[in-house]
């Protein structure tokens, strides 16, 4: 019976793993954090009001759009570890 269980809780984790994709739609304004030479750009959910680092900020000319609300397409990289440690994606468009 707990062989059971425990292939079935396997499957499920499994199945509902593959399920979350990291795809994210994102809206928001685009701030940089951080001291001098460890400074990042973020962008500020509306929505949820999380805060998202942006791996490939200068792929798509980010940084000059500075305090604008922008909306970009993204996929998730990274999961938040804490306060201070935001999740990390990568742009994939800017809509």
């Amino acid at each position: 019976m707990k062989k059971h269980f425990i292939i079935g809780a396997v499957t499920l984790g499994v199945v509902m793993g593959c399920a979350q994709n990291g795809d994210l739609e994102l809206e928001g304004g685009l701030y940089m954090k951080g001291s001098a030479p460890h400074s990042y750009l973020v962008i500020e959910d509306q929505k949820s009001h999380k805060s998202y680092k942006i791996q490939n900020a200068k792929s798509f000319n980010l940084g000059k759009r500075q305090k604008e609300v922008v909306k970009i397409k993204a996929k998730l990289i990274k999961k938040a570890i804490a306060p201070g440690w935001p999740a990390v994606v990568k742009v994939v468009e800017v809509k």
